[in-house]
Order: C-alpha cells, then structure tokens, then sequence
C-alpha cells in the first residue's frame, strides 16, 4: 500500500517533465476562475427553515499544503447536522476553528453542514503524493470544517481515502461518517479488532441507526458474536447484517430481557440515558470487558458553562465514572468521531471484500436538501439519508 508521504516541489516538476506537461514551479492547476459555487448553507441556527440554498458560497482554497478539493458527487445526513443546525457544540466548535481568534469575522456563518462525502479529487496540496486530480476518494469531514453539501469541499489529505471500487458514490457516502465513528468506539477506545475479537459476546444498544449497522457488521466480521437491540421492525435488517440474537426494546422490560442472557465482553451504547445505569451490570466482571458510549455532554457542557468550565465539569464526570466502575472490575469509556483516513482505508478493504454493506434508507437530490433533513428528523429511519450532489433534479 502506497505510504501518505510528502512530495517535494522538484519531485513534482519532475513528473510533470516526464508526463509531457511543463513544470509549473511548484504550483497545480487549479479553477480559480472560480470564486463561488453552488451550496445549502445556514446564516442562523434554528429550524429547518434557517437552510438556504445559495450559488455564491465561497470557492474552498488550499490553505495548507497537505490538503485536497475534493468535488463532490454525494453526500449524506448524519445526526450531528441537525443538531449543528439548531446550534449544538457551538462553543467547541468555533474555539476549533479558530483557537487564537485571528480572524477578522465576528461571526462562524454561513455555515455549510454534511460531513460525509464521496467524489473526485479535483487539486492537491504541495505535499500530497498519496492522491491526485481525477481519483475517486471519501472522507468524513470534521465538524469544525465547511461541510459537504456543495459543489466542492476541502479536506486535509489525512482525512480522505480511497473509494471503495465496489460501490457507487451515493452508495459509498452513507458510510464515511457512521463508520469511522464505530471504528473510533469498537477499535481506538474499545480495543477491539480483527485479531482478539473472535468468540467475544459483543451487545449493541441503538442498533438499527447508521452507527449500529455499521457496528454490527464490523464486529461480525471479526468475529464476534453480536447482540443487537432494536425495535421489532428493524430485526429483519440486523439479522441480515449478521446479528446473531435480536432484542425487542418494545416487547417487554430490556433490562430483564438482558439480563437473561449471557454475559457480555463488549457494550456499545449509541442511545444512552438511563441505559448507562444497568448496562455495565451486564458486562463480565475483572475480565477486561469494557462499556462504551457515543452519548456524553461534552459539546453540552461546553455551550451551557463554557470552554474552561465546560471542560473541567466534562473531565471530573468522566473521570469520576471510570474509577467508580473500574473497582467493580469493568471498563467505563466514552468515545467520539475521529476523521481518519487510514481508518477508512481498512474500511474501504471490509467492504470491498463483502464485509460491510451500505444501509441507506432515501435518496434525495441536491434540490431537496430541506426534505433530507425533515426526514433524517422523522426518526426510525432505516438506514442513511444519501444526497446525491450532481443530480440534475
């Protein structure tokens, strides 16, 4: 596998001598005829009449010389853009995009949201020799970052992967996001991977959503035995995707129907609440098994006290659970989306080879980004919302 190197300046004139073209004295080619482009975008946090459609937002430039244009073919709905939308994390996430407060706008709109995306490299940075224009790539961009529901978006090399050959654009956009969060909580904080996770009794809490259909694939494509919890409409697609016994939520009280079974190595809990105070009772006891939950205050604390306070009262809780359950002899982590594209280039590998399949609910064309959003806000969806980005409806 080719490394994600850096590629000199005379590396580059180099190639450009052999392939017939004329050095450009370290510079690529880029459309910057263009200075706007077509994109939904919000001036406002609010409901979902605060989006807008605009053909002036502004053309992404090359800030550093590791990241890409990527032009985007699809994109999909996540969770966290509703909740951007009405102004969760709003706090964190402008101290990311400017922690010195050295930009001269006093405000962080018009905000574009959408993370996930599948499309065509269109420029690259200086030090990007892992891509180049025409490649077919993914990423999910980070919160902090213009999104992906424009015509173009900029990425940091790091972020972006290949396509899986396997899928379409639309198809491989339901993906990016939902997967690389569950990676983040089943392998970097949960320790799982394909190697130690055979044999292991994994549960899955909130399993029919775009993060649990990707979790439940994964793991049982290491070899786990999974659990999933959902409701009884939803039993048909977990079992299809590999889940070995299905739980009714709705069919009587969870946590006996939990506890009856047995004990469990792994708990992923992508619904929270009053769920954290009886799961861990189902994990086995001073064997290493851990509990991990995508559903922490964080982002909240940070908007209702602050950036420092935020950040002291979200460590002292976090802390505080850990050692309170690592003396009853399990593991309490929290877990959260880390952009990666080494993450997904294992991904890319799982789904090429038939492991891991995209679950998308509704396909709507770029014209109809409001109805993609009132649908992801409908709820009990089956699968991902998918934007397909150059329809021309």
């Amino acid at each position: 596998m080719l490394s994600r190197g850096v590629t000199s300046g005379r590396a580059l004139c180099g190639a450009a001598r052999a392939s017939g073209r004329p050095p450009s004295r370290g510079f690529r080619a880029s459309p910057r005829a263009r200075t706007a482009m077509p994109s939904w975008v919000i001036d406002r946090y609010g409901r979902n009449d605060v989006l807008r459609f605009t053909r002036d937002m502004v053309f992404p430039i090359i800030h550093f010389p590791n990241e890409v244009i990527i032009k985007v073919h699809a994109a999909s709905l996540n969770p966290i853009d509703l909740s951007m939308r009405s102004g969760y994390g709003a706090t964190a996430l402008n101290m990311k995009r400017d922690p010195l407060k050295l930009k001269r706008e006093e405000t962080e709109f018009p905000i574009t949201l959408g993370r996930d995306v599948s499309g065509v490299v269109m420029e690259c940075g200086l030090n990007v020799s892992y891509f180049k224009p025409g490649d077919e790539v993914w990423a999910a961009v980070p919160p902090w970052k213009q999104g992906t529901l424009s015509e173009f978006v900029v990425a940091s090399g790091n972020e972006v992967s290949f396509k899986p050959k396997s899928l379409s654009h639309t198809e491989a956009a339901s993906l990016p996001y939902v997967g690389l969060t569950a990676w983040s909580a089943v392998n970097q904080v949960g320790g799982l991977n394909r190697n130690n996770c055979s044999g292991k009794r994994v549960l899955i809490l909130g399993a029919s959503g775009g993060v649990g259909t990707f979790a439940v694939q994964l793991v049982k494509a290491w070899g786990a035995h999974v659990t999933a919890v959902c409701s009884h409409d939803a039993s048909t697609l977990l079992k299809k995707l590999g889940a070995d016994d299905v739980v009714d939520y709705k069919s009587g009280n969870l946590e006996e129907q939990l506890k009856a079974l047995p004990l469990f190595d792994f708990i992923l809990d992508n619904v929270g609440g009053s769920t954290e105070k009886w799961a861990l009772d189902l994990l086995k006891k001073w064997s290493g098994a851990t509990y991990v939950t995508l559903v922490t205050p964080f982002l909240i604390n940070m908007d209702k006290l602050g950036v420092a306070d935020g950040m002291l009262q979200t460590g002292v809780t976090v802390g505080s659970k850990t050692v309170k359950h690592l003396f009853k002899g399990v593991h309490y982590r929290w877990a959260f989306f880390m952009p990666s594209g080494p993450s997904l280039d294992e991904i890319a590998e799982l789904v090429d080879s038939g492991k891991i399949q995209p679950v998308i609910d509704e396909v709507f064309p770029f014209s109809e980004v409001p109805k993609a959003f009132l649908k992801l806000e409908g709820g009990h969806a089956r699968g991902k919302t998918v934007i397909d980005v150059i329809s021309k409806k």
